[in-house]
């Protein structure tokens, strides 16, 4: 019984790892895409402390602090002078900047 709690422990640790693996992957993604790779780029409006930008036509994310489905829904849709990047990025993509932003900003709960 013993060994068995114990390979259960070590599968359970090396999953949570791979999760973590797979998160920071994601938030690194995200960060490149609002930084710089999307077209245009999310730094050319919006204030994100994390990211090092200063926009000044969107909202101060850091004071918003969104969670990632508003950020999602945001980028699926648009809002106010904010374009839709449904067509321009893929739905991963939007994940990552979601996640991204509502982390970098403390609005992830």
């Amino acid at each position: 019984m013993k060994k068995t709690c114990t390979l259960a422990a070590l599968m359970l640790t090396a999953l949570a790892g791979t999760v973590h693996a797979d998160e920071a992957a994601q938030m690194a993604r995200g960060k490149e895409l609002f930084t710089t790779a999307a077209v245009p780029a999310c730094a050319v409006c919006h204030t994100l402390k994390d990211a090092g930008t200063e926009g000044a036509i969107g909202p101060v994310l850091d004071e918003l602090q969104p969670d990632a489905a508003r950020v999602a829904r945001a980028l699926k849709d648009g809002i106010g002078a904010m374009p839709s990047f449904k067509a321009t990025m893929s739905e991963a993509d939007i994940a990552a900047v979601a996640l991204y932003v509502s982390k970098a900003s403390g609005g992830a709960k």
